[in-house]
Formats: C-alpha cells, sequence, structure tokens
C-alpha cells in the first residue's frame, strides 16, 4: 500500500516563520507514516480574471500538488483576527475549477489545522475563519483536534527557534489524528 501524502499549506510565507517552523515539527513528529511536503507558493499571482484562464504555471504547479495530496494540513498566523491574506488568494485560485470538465481541486480533500502566534490569543479566531471557507468549498475538516498554540516565545531557543517545550504532545497527537482521519477516508 503506497503511503499516504500530506501536503502542508503555510500561511505565512517568510522563510523563518514560525508556522513554517512548526509544519516542520509535524514533518518530523509524522516521519515515515506519510509522505508530508511544504507547498511554497510565493510565485502565485493575485487573483485577476484577467490570467484566470489559461492559468499561470505557478497556479497550475499548486493546483497539481493540491489534486494529488490525500490530505491537506494547514499552518497559519493569525493576521487581526483572521488568516493571512496570501492564504486567502491561494485558497481562492484553488476555488476555481481547472477547466470546463475539471472542478476544483481542494472538494473533498480532507484537511487539518495548526497555528502558532506570539500573542495570547493562539489562532483560534483565524483558524474559525479558515473552517468557514474550506467548508465553504466542500473540504473535509478534522474540527477535533486542532492545535493552536500561543505565546510561542516560551517555546523558542536562544537563538529564536521552535522548540516546542511545551506543545509537542499536542501536536504528535495531532498528527496521529490527522493520519487516521485521512486514512479512514481512503478506505
Amino acid at each position: 500500500m503506497k503511503p499516504i501524502k500530506i501536503l502542508a499549506i503555510v500561511g505565512s510565507l517568510r522563510k523563518g516563520s514560525y508556522n513554517r517552523q512548526l509544519a516542520l515539527a509535524a514533518k518530523e513528529i509524522v516521519g515515515d507514516r506519510a509522505d508530508f511536503e511544504l507547498l511554497e507558493y510565493a510565485d502565485v499571482p493575485l487573483l485577476n480574471q484577467d490570467i484566470e484562464r489559461p492559468a499561470p504555471e505557478p497556479v497550475t504547479r499548486v493546483r497539481e500538488a493540491v489534486k494529488a495530496a490525500d490530505g491537506i494540513w494547514f499552518f497559519t498566523p493569525e493576521y487581526n483576527h483572521f488568516f493571512p491574506g496570501v492564504l486567502k488568494n491561494l485558497i481562492d485560485w484553488l476555488s476555481l475549477p481547472v477547466s470546463d470538465k475539471e472542478p476544483q481541486v481542494l472538494a473533498g480533500k480532507p484537511a487539518a489545522i495548526s497555528g502558532i502566534t506570539p500573542g495570547m490569543y493562539g489562532t483560534g479566531i483565524a483558524q474559525d475563519h479558515l473552517v468557514t471557507l474550506i467548508s465553504f468549498l466542500n473540504m473535509d475538516v478534522m474540527n477535533v483536534p486542532r492545535l493552536t498554540i500561543p505565546y510561542v516565545a516560551e517555546q523558542l531557543d536562544s537563538e529564536g527557534k521552535l522548540v516546542l517545550t511545551k506543545s509537542h504532545r499536542y501536536l504528535e497527537r495531532q498528527a496521529d489524528a490527522f493520519i487516521a482521519f485521512i486514512q479512514k477516508r481512503k478506505t
């Protein structure tokens, strides 16, 4: 049986973002139980109907990555009680039909959501907004467990790298649950 494929989508484009580090920690926890890839999408242009069809190459590339994935794991920061605009732009592109014969690529895909933030509220409000959007797009959302980590500074080493001293077990729990969630839907 071929391993499941998890595609991680990080809501921040910053290379050293805490949510990117969280996604890399999840990849480490998942280990060889699944193929785990981080989607690179900084080159996806702003959605504009003038360039919608044919889709620009970066859009085609990310659509193919989503189509090939068995599950999508979102890692989002929270900006002003919402998920970032770059993530919304990506999801807007992914929500469009690929062609007259092929629907959008998110429908039916299992989805998990995690997030980490410097503030005291975690990313719960942004995650709720994201759930609203991806549920509308007919993704199969794993609502429990979701992971929201506040006060990132408490879990950084002296060089500012994420070490998850307090939250590692919760990320493990979510990884285990998401793998089981995907496997249940594949059978």
